[in-house]
């Protein structure tokens, strides 16, 4: 290894832990995609409740197991071991859904985790929250016998061939526009309005014709079908939305948001059709019938009675909501129809008369979970997969023209309902608290992938959540969850073994934003419990969250400024990274240098499903993480900076996945560079605009290639 190259992999130091000289990236990236497919089931305790951008917990472990390990010893080797860190004390400045706790205390180590967002605190206590399970059912029980029925009376039919009620699974609904001539028109791209997951595979739908309403069954890709009520001959395919904009029967064209109401409310629904259940587990699709909008109308009435604890909030405006308020959804509670409203409120009602504080917040949180999942955002996924695509599979809230209504309480073939997601969220949190497993592959004789099992390689997750640096210092396992500015931690200096975070990206998804969706809800109700839920809105002065990059890389610098403080002077700060252009890494760069760090090593890693909603949008979508190793002080200065070096760098890192069957974008590659960029520009102390400047050159080489 030449002298540049040495520079560009440790900076020219020698390594103190294991994570700043190698790292089992293949390893590593084989266990993180099969866990990226069902993160709720692999990894329950941060999943409990909805955060955006959740990290893998597999590859949080390998990077909290390599930060305290001391030397160059091969971590993938204890990756399915026991550990017992007691006295390593790990930070993350970044809580979000509580990722980096959770490993580093399934590593014997205590954890501390400070996010400025009120929602991730409350979501993060409560899944570290020890509660019997037993307990945890009694009280559903008791919702279940009182409330339940009150909120299931709203979601049922009449099967029109026994005529006895059966339970409703999902309302479907579609937004319909009027046109300056009194046309209404119904927002469909398609007639198609159910198939399965894989069409393919199984190729019957369910389609609704534009006539008369009913509900037919035909192939999800017919071009031509004959309504068998009233004799329409139509296109299934042709519906009059086409992209931002309509086409009427008499062919006038119209911009859809010139057509939204004029008095400022969201634009309509019309219910067109109903997924029942029947007696004998039959799944039935039918036309919505006078009936159904009666039921509808009578919770409509309802609610209009009620005193109930419901949203007040105003959306504010931001990039991440002006979509929605785009579509005149200018307050939260605008998300739920009225029938949502009325039993979602009763739930809540039902919920906040539990006596038991710790019960009740556990509760709370399975109802702010179920919000996700009920409301007019959702849409239908189809059989064969979780049915309900909740309102988050896109970053912007994009009002849906085709939302698909849940119900809020469900049944066992439901999805995304409260019934559901107890046992599915919330219990499952619960058990992995006392069964902590890692996901492992079982092999053949030549090595291919069999099957994956279940390893219980830690201790019991049972830890004291301490109210102060005190309490959690005289404790050998603790937790101190902060909500509060990162920037300003109530921490000694030097106190801290290692800083593994994941820091907000920066011009895509603003948390408070979104997080206002729930906020809304259990702001009103815990305000007077916890002083960090103030009224307004979750945003908070101090979030790093901004679309500029310096502004981003100054607010950025001053939260790796103080986590530099309390870090112990040999310890490191690991975070995961990715961005797909230059600026965002130049960003990243000038925080890191200006917070009096330096980059000693950076690790490509798997970090995302590649088909989640977002990224199936994208041309080039990113699967891979940069884990970027920072320690105290400043690289030395110099000029021996190579593109070549890198080049040959990222060349050998790529390879290594591909050969592993980790096929990578061109944005991944970028991803591998950009890193590497990043430890060389940091032993060489070059600036943002150079930095920035190396890293355009860099993305050129690698596109001509």
């Amino acid at each position: 290894m030449s002298l540049l190259e040495k520079k560009i992999t440790i900076a020219d130091r020698p390594p103190t832990c294991s994570l700043e000289h190698d790292f089992p990236n293949i390893e590593v990236s084989a266990i993180a995609e099969q866990e990226s497919w069902r993160k709720e089931i692999n990894r329950p305790l941060y999943h409990i409740h909805k955060w955006w951008a959740t990290r893998l917990g597999s590859v949080f472990r390998a990077i909290t197991l390599a930060a305290l390990t001391d030397g160059e010893a091969r971590i993938w080797d204890s990756f399915y071991t026991r550990q017992n860190f007691t006295g390593k004390v790990v930070l993350d400045p970044f809580m979000g859904s509580g990722t980096t706790l959770g490993e580093a205390v399934k590593l014997g180590a205590k954890a501390i985790g400070c996010d400025i967002n009120p929602i991730s605190t409350f979501l993060v206590r409560q899944a570290f929250a020890r509660v019997a399970e037993s307990e945890l059912r009694v009280a559903f029980a008791k919702l279940e016998r009182e409330t339940a029925p009150d909120i299931k009376q709203y979601y049922e039919t009449r099967d029109p061939i026994s005529g006895s009620s059966i339970p409703v699974l999902y309302f479907f609904w579609v937004k319909v526009v009027n046109t300056p001539e009194g046309e209404a028109i119904p927002l469909f791209s398609s007639y198609v309005f159910a198939q399965d997951a894989y069409p393919t595979k199984k190729p019957q739908a369910h389609i609704v014709c534009p006539l008369c309403w009913s509900v037919l069954s035909g192939r999800y890709d017919a071009t031509e079908i004959v309504c068998l009520e009233c004799g329409h001959f139509f296109n299934p395919q042709a519906g009059p939305a086409k992209g931002q904009h309509i086409v009427t029967a008499s062919k006038n064209y119209y911009r859809i948001k010139d057509l939204l109401p004029c008095d400022g409310t969201p634009p309509r629904h019309r219910l067109y059709a109903v997924l029942a259940l029947r007696e004998d587990g039959e799944k039935v699709y039918l036309r919505a019938t006078p009936h159904d909008v009666a039921l509808y109308e009578q919770a409509k009435r309802r609610l209009q009675i009620e005193s109930l604890p419901l949203p007040t909030l105003p959306v504010r405006p931001g990039h991440n909501t002006n979509q929605a308020r785009g579509y005149n959804y200018s307050y939260w509670s605008d998300f739920f129809n009225a029938r949502q409203l009325l039993c979602l409120g009763i739930l809540l009602r039902a919920i906040l008369i539990i006596e038991n504080t710790k019960l009740q917040e556990q509760l709370l949180c399975l109802f702010s979970s179920t919000l996700e999942f009920n409301n007019m955002f959702c849409s239908f996924k189809g059989e064969g997969t979780g049915a309900v695509r909740h309102m988050f599979s896109n970053h912007i809230l994009k009002p849906e023209r085709t939302p698909l209504e849940n119900s809020v309480w469900g049944t066992n073939k439901s999805s995304g309902t409260f019934l559901k997601l107890f046992e599915s969220r919330l219990i499952q949190a619960k058990r992995y608290l006392d069964f902590p497993f890692e996901v492992a592959f079982e092999r053949d004789l030549f090595g291919e992938r069999m099957s994956s099992e279940k390893i219980v390689a830690s201790n019991p997750i049972d830890v004291v959540q301490a109210s102060s640096w005190e309490d959690f210092a005289v404790n050998d396992h603790a937790v101190l969850i902060i909500n509060g500015d990162s920037a300003s931690l109530p921490i000694p200096d030097c106190s801290v073994d290692a800083v593994i975070t994941d820091p907000p990206y920066f011009d895509f998804v603003h948390y408070s934003e979104l997080s206002d969706f729930f906020y809304a809800w259990l702001a009103p109700v815990l305000e007077g419990r916890y002083n960090w839920f103030e009224p307004n809105n979750s945003a908070r002065a101090g979030e790093v969250q901004h679309k500029e990059a310096r502004t981003f890389a100054r607010h950025l610098s001053f939260v790796f400024s103080e986590c530099r403080r309390v870090l112990k002077d040999d310890a490191v700060l690991a975070f995961s990274f990715h961005h797909s252009r230059p600026e965002g890494w130049a960003a990243i760069y000038d925080a890191i240098i200006n917070a009096g760090l330096f980059v000693v090593a950076a690790h490509p890693v798997h970090a995302e499903l590649r088909v989640s909603s977002p990224k199936s949008a994208t041309k080039d979508p990113i699967s891979l993480d940069a884990i970027l190793v920072c320690k105290k002080g400043r690289g030395a200065s110099g000029s021996g900076y190579s593109e070549q070096a890198i080049l040959k760098r990222v060349k050998t890192l790529g390879q290594k996945f591909c050969d592993g069957g980790l096929p990578l974008s061109e944005s991944d590659w970028f991803v591998i560079a950009a890193s590497q960029v990043l430890v060389a520009a940091s032993s060489d102390s070059l600036s943002f605009e150079r930095t920035e400047q190396k890293l355009k050159s860099l993305r050129l080489a690698l596109t001509t290639r």
